[in-house]
């Protein structure tokens, strides 16, 4: 696959698990079932960070997803950093497909880390894998 039809791919995957709307001032943050209306929940109930890459794009992932599964992010999110009052965080030597991938792996790990059922693999493409363990090493994820 190309890259750009990997990044594709992983929006979309991206998308699929979590739908951002915008109405007005607020974002509301849908679940998969649209057709439940309380399921939807308020930002103010869900904080998500921005997360910068190398290229500029930026990718949103849940603020307690990003604590829990990272310490780095963590220590900028909750120690008295300019980060912690943005709830951006830039990574100036991390790439956008390498950040998405990031941020899969830190919502399989949430949606899997208390599960008793058996876990399903979690695929990395070997030509990205080098570059993600340099990235997964700096994160402490």
């Amino acid at each position: 696959m190309k890259e750009a039809q990997i990044k594709g791919a992983v929006i979309d995957r991206y998308n699929q698990e979590r739908s951002v709307r915008k109405s007005g001032d607020r974002e509301r943050i849908m679940s998969e079932d649209n057709s439940n209306p309380a399921a939807d929940v308020e930002e103010e109930d869900k904080e998500f960070v921005k997360l910068i890459s190398a290229e500029g794009s930026e990718v949103f992932v849940d603020r307690e997803i990003a604590v829990a599964g990272s310490e780095t992010m963590r220590a900028m999110l909750e120690g008295g950093f300019k980060e912690s009052e943005d709830n951006t965080i830039r990574f100036p030597d991390i790439s956008t497909n390498i950040l998405e991938k990031v941020v899969q792996y830190l919502q399989y790990k949430a949606k899997h880390s208390n599960s008793n059922a058996r876990i399903p693999e979690f695929l990395i493409e070997p030509e990205i894998a080098l570059e993600l363990l340099v990235a997964a090493n700096y994160l402490h994820c």
